[in-house]
């Protein structure tokens, strides 16, 4: 994922499907060019840097 569509997921009213390591995430910020910071839907509570070239949007909205 690039970070212009990386930002536009963080400002979107929508809810965007995104997937990393093949487990669904949420991008809580992007933190450059190259990472976000992102928390597993699971446990909100845990966050991580992830490089953007690691995340995949499944196109489904909610």
């Amino acid at each position: 994922m690039n970070r212009d569509r990386a930002q536009q997921i963080v400002n979107s009213y929508g809810v965007i499907e995104v997937l990393y390591n093949g487990s669904p995430v949420w991008i809580e910020g992007v933190k450059d060019n190259s990472h976000a910071e992102v928390s597993y839907l699971n446990s909100r509570d845990k966050k991580m840097d992830v490089a953007l070239n690691d995340l995949i949007e499944t196109n489904t909205a909610f």
